[in-house]
């Protein structure tokens, strides 16, 4: 079976950063030191992956964009439900998306796809019932379905309330919510909860938020695809951390 494989700079890094466990192995260029890959190569010491050293012809083979560095992931990866709380407490204020009964499998690669961008600690969806990582949500995914952790739960209602012990709060986004998106605070440790296409959050998942945001939505279409939703309220949270970011540096 073929291994696979990220590359880049930026990649490598941020999976280096927020998923160690998912590599294997590193392939770098040979005779390349600058201070990126310096402290690419200090990072794997200190997670204890091993690096290797490759001449430009075999990194080439893996894709011409390397940038010098290839990451092998390893094989059969699989995040389980006693990894999640782990991931939840490496960030003091995390950022999670949990994702109730999304089917269809290029709705959840988009999602993982925001997800990712949005620098999202770990997406959450139900076992039953919901679409998991095939081949068609790794393509529309288009790499974020092996960087992201994503966590797939025998029993939703169960992960949210252990969420919430660990100082989560829930915030779900749904059609008959008074509040707008934009007049919740997310800038502290949030789980942001979108429901499937069409039928939206279920009721128990529902219950359990802390909150219920809504988008305003101006024209004669109701509501919008699950994926376009998911990505438009992540944007808002990062747009509301970045700028809690900028006060607390200026104080």
């Amino acid at each position: 079976m073929k291994q696979d494989f990220i590359y880049g700079i930026h990649t490598v890094a941020a999976l280096l950063e927020r998923a160690p466990e998912r590599i294997e192995q590193l392939k770098v260029l040979s005779g390349r030191a600058d201070q990126r890959m310096q402290q690419l190569l200090d990072a794997a010491e200190k997670q204890n992956i091993r690096v290797e050293r490759a001449d430009r012809n075999e990194l080439e083979r893996f894709d011409a964009k390397h940038q010098g560095v290839v990451a092998l992931l390893a094989s059969n990866f699989e995040y389980r439900e006693e990894d999640l709380k782990n991931l939840v407490q490496r960030s003091a204020k995390p950022l999670i998306l949990i994702l109730d009964g999304v089917t269809d499998p290029h709705n959840l690669g988009a999602c993982l796809r925001s997800a990712d961008a949005a620098g999202v600690d770990v997406v959450i969806a139900p076992r039953d019932k919901a679409a998991g990582l095939t081949p068609v949500v790794r393509k529309v995914a288009c790499g974020a379905a092996e960087v992201i952790p994503f966590i797939q739960v025998t029993n939703l209602a169960r992960t949210l309330r252990d969420l919430k012990e660990w100082g989560v709060w829930i915030v779900g986004a749904a059609g008959e919510a008074d509040a707008l998106i934009y007049d919740q605070d997310l800038s502290g440790p949030i789980a942001l909860a979108m429901g499937a296409e069409g039928s939206g959050l279920r009721r128990l998942t529902r219950e359990l938020c802390d909150f219920l945001v809504k988008l305003p939505m101006a024209g004669s279409v109701s509501s919008l695809n699950v994926s376009v939703a998911t990505g438009v309220c992540l944007f808002e949270a990062v747009r509301q951390r970045q700028g809690a970011k900028r006060k607390n540096s200026s104080v």
